[in-house]
């Protein structure tokens, strides 16, 4: 039988975390063992926000794929490529944009967030507004059976299933069928300073970061902001350390959450742990995307070759909408 197909992608904004790692790319390297998966890098999506600073696009782009690669996604197993070689994503974004009432982009819920946090910039184009449009051209052109999201994504991947319902209407043909979200388990950690990992809050630890810098950040996190002596029971329930402990340490965790509570283990000593966990499994990563950044040209050609791949995929998905819209000779 053939196999389900799977689409999901990153915008090359800056380096992979660990809660991007554990939130979503773990999962992915798992299910390229079960489907067809294909995962890009969004450099087009990137431009949605970061449109007027394009200096680092390339770099970023590297560099994530390079990320790709060094947490274990295999090109022989799944198809990675780079959403601008495949100029069909292009087209089929515009073809859609024409028919996507406006109230259906105004309302999507990141739009509205981000509108009111990004100060910085100005994102009030027509590309924001529209990404929607874009995610949805991303998804419908694999005729993706599935898209691994979180709750929080699903509202975001049911503007891509109204999309194809409607062309479908509109064209009198089957020609997408309606992606269903894939849910799998994730590991959630927070950042080193107790709010959501995010690079915009300067809290992450990042796949790239030097042993040293690991250790830095690890040395610096936030802990039981109650906790003075470190003989004074702790609540390990609010510590980022012991939060960081259940996904590195599962086979202590219990021990460090009774030893904290009764004061018998300090938080310089947790952290010191942690880090030892930490290294063990973020080092070897880290060293493998130095090895594969240091060979650039193989590095290109593997994103070259999987574009490729996508690109012919693409275009017969391409013809099937050309001849629903009767459009082109």
């Amino acid at each position: 039988m053939d196999k389900k197909i799977v689409l999901s992608g990153s915008r090359p904004t800056g380096n992979i975390h660990l809660g991007n790692y554990f939130g979503a790319v773990s999962n992915w390297v798992k299910l390229q063992e079960e489907y067809d998966c294909n995962f890009f890098i969004a450099d087009w999506h990137a431009l949605t926000t970061g449109y007027a600073d394009t200096a680092d696009l390339r770099k970023n782009s590297l560099s994530l794929a390079a990320d790709y690669l060094a947490s274990g996604l295999d090109p022989k197993k799944c198809t990675i490529f780079l959403q601008s070689l495949v100029k069909q994503h292009s087209e089929l974004f515009l073809l859609l944009s024409m028919n996507t009432p406006l109230a259906w982009l105004e309302r999507c819920p990141t739009y509205k967030d981000q509108l009111a946090n990004i100060k910085d910039r100005d994102i009030t184009t027509y590309g924001f507004l529209g990404y929607p449009a874009l995610m949805a051209a991303d998804i419908l052109m694999y005729k993706a059976d599935y898209v691994p999201v979180g709750e929080d994504q699903v509202p975001h991947l049911e503007l891509a299933r109204e999309m194809s319902r409607r062309f479908n209407f509109i064209y009198g043909r089957e020609v997408f069928p309606e992606p269903a979200p894939l849910f799998t388990k994730s590991k959630v950690l927070p950042g080193t300073d107790g709010r959501k990992m995010s690079k915009s809050y300067g809290n992450t630890i990042s796949l790239s970061d030097t042993p040293d810098d690991v250790l830095k950040k690890i040395r610096g996190m936030v802990t039981d902001p109650a906790r003075i002596r470190k003989d004074d029971p702790g609540h390990p329930e609010v510590c980022s350390v012991y939060a960081f402990h259940k996904v590195f340490s599962e086979d202590k965790v219990d021990d460090i959450c009774a030893q904290c509570k009764k004061g018998e283990i300090g938080c310089v000593a947790c952290k010191k742990m942690l880090s030892e966990r930490v290294a063990e499994f973020q080092t070897p990563i880290y060293e493998k995307r130095l090895e594969i950044l240091s060979h650039e040209d193989t590095l290109i050609d593997i994103i070259k070759e999987g574009s490729a791949k996508a690109a012919v995929r693409a275009e017969k998905t391409m013809e099937d909408v050309r001849s629903a819209i009767k459009i082109g000779f």
